[in-house]
């Protein structure tokens, strides 16, 4: 005989509000529009377009070091493939590293760092997106150097966030000025990034314009706002210029991110190994638990290469080395451009870019009027440096970056160009000549334009 069991009671349902599915138009979502991206990645192909016709184009457009990865750093790199450091390891990094990263950015900014509190990065681009992640609600203000390294910026459309660009002046040097920061502050800033040495400019600020950019800081915005203090060229300074950064500053080292790396010091950009200090152990832990979601974590063999570039006696000389050199070409460069009489450019203080003002190139040559001429749907995307970028690649085969691609907000009526020191000497003077022959050759310029050849990044 089967017994069976009496049915459970059913429970109540509750009503759901699922909305009808809309099928999409396109394949992407509306959100993978809206992020920006680095500009300067997309100029290779450009280049490469160029090359392929035969003849050589001098790339003053890189963002990287030209020196040699030191060789200790590419000793330890090997020996620890070699000894089988090749497996997965702790997403915030292996302790070695944070350890040597905590005692080294203590000891040069007399802090008291707790190991942790490092993240370790495949570079310093995660921790700029996890920032805007972990620190901005739609509708939040972040404010940003512009010029100025491009993530910034674009993150700010994917997060529905407000971008409120400080703009830098040349006759400040490209200095954050209290005039220029103190507006831009308030109840709504949830996220401040500054950038020294700063790229594209070569700025850096003294401890006593931290202190007033820190005071500004205290006052105006609320205690979970995050300073992202971008330190990529902490070992780049010139003319006796020493590095500070804002999070030594009294008040700020429970506001501040501090985030660099390993790829402008020690010529290393391949190794992709970065960096972020969090003012709190908590908020590391949420950076790790990011990272466990994005790439797990970073190959052991390269982290124990950096623990050597920050612990071995051996990394001075040769940071030193290259700073010197990177010192002479910013020198021949600098007064290279303002022997032409087109061009003006400020002396940048580190990192290694020079960013001249080519505002007299682009009159001469007639480029604004051109500019203006341009398509709506092509002009929205350009200006006149894009232009005078373009026709310096194409004709004159010189490779750089326009100003508009360091924030596009606040760059308009701005002329700038930035040119990368990273290659050699003899290169640098070439390329001088060749952008001086280009300021002044208006027929070709015109030519160009009148081409079809595309007109934009």
């Amino acid at each position: 005989m089967v017994h069976v069991l009496p049915s459970a009671p059913r429970l109540a349902q509750p009503e759901l509000n699922i909305p009808a599915f809309t099928p999409r138009s396109g394949l992407f979502t509306e959100r993978a529009g809206r992020i920006g991206t680095e500009e300067a990645f997309n100029l290779g192909a450009r280049v490469a377009e160029v090359e392929a016709l035969g003849e050589r184009v001098i790339r003053c457009n890189i963002g990287q070091p030209d020196y040699p990865l030191p060789q200790h750093i590419a000793d330890a790199l090997k020996s620890a493939v070699d000894r089988g450091l090749t497996t997965y390891c702790a997403p915030e990094g292996i302790v070695e590293l944070r350890r040597a990263v905590a005692e080294s950015l203590s000891e040069r900014h007399r802090m008291d760092i707790d190991p942790d509190r490092v993240v370790v990065y495949p570079g310093h681009r995660p921790a700029i997106g996890f920032a805007h992640l972990a620190y901005v609600e739609a509708g939040d203000e972040v404010v940003y150097p512009s010029p100025g390294y491009p993530l910034y910026e674009s993150f700010i459309p994917y997060f529905g966030s407000v971008p409120v660009p400080a703009v830098l002046r040349e006759q400040d040097g490209f200095g954050l000025t209290r005039e220029v920061f103190e507006p831009l502050l308030g109840e709504r800033t949830a996220l401040i990034f500054l950038n020294f040495p700063s790229n594209p400019t070569g700025s850096v600020a003294t401890r006593a314009q931290l202190e007033d950019l820190a005071e500004l800081i205290l006052e105006r915005t609320g205690p979970h706002a995050r300073v992202f203090s971008d330190e990529s060229y902490e070992a780049i300074n010139f003319d006796g210029h020493e590095h500070v950064s804002i999070a030594s500053i009294p008040g700020m080292e429970s506001r501040t991110i501090l985030s660099s790396g390993c790829s402008k010091t020690y010529a290393w950009t391949g190794g992709r190994v970065g960096w972020a200090v969090y003012p709190t152990v908590r908020e590391a832990q949420v950076a790790r638990r990011l990272s466990i979601n994005h790439f797990a974590s970073i190959p052991p063999y390269n982290q124990w290469a950096a623990v050597e570039a920050l612990t071995s006696p051996l990394s001075i000389p040769a940071i030193q080395e290259m700073v010197k050199g990177f010192q002479r070409r910013r020198d021949l460069v600098v007064a290279g451009l303002n022997a032409v009489p087109e061009f003006r450019c400020h002396m940048p203080k580190g990192a290694f870019y020079a960013f001249p003002n080519v505002g007299g190139a682009l009159e001469r040559l007639g480029a604004l009027e051109a500019h203006a001429r341009l398509p709506e749907e092509v002009r929205g995307n350009t200006s006149p440096a894009t232009l005078f970028q373009l026709f310096l690649l194409h004709e004159h085969r010189v490779a750089t970056v326009d100003r508009r691609s360091f924030s596009r907000h606040g760059s308009e009526g701005q002329h700038f160009l930035r040119i990368s020191t990273a290659t050699s000497e003899a290169d640098l003077e070439e390329a001088v000549r060749r952008m001086a022959a280009a300021a002044g050759d208006e027929a070709g310029f015109q030519r160009f334009v009148a081409s079809g050849a595309r007109l934009t990044l």
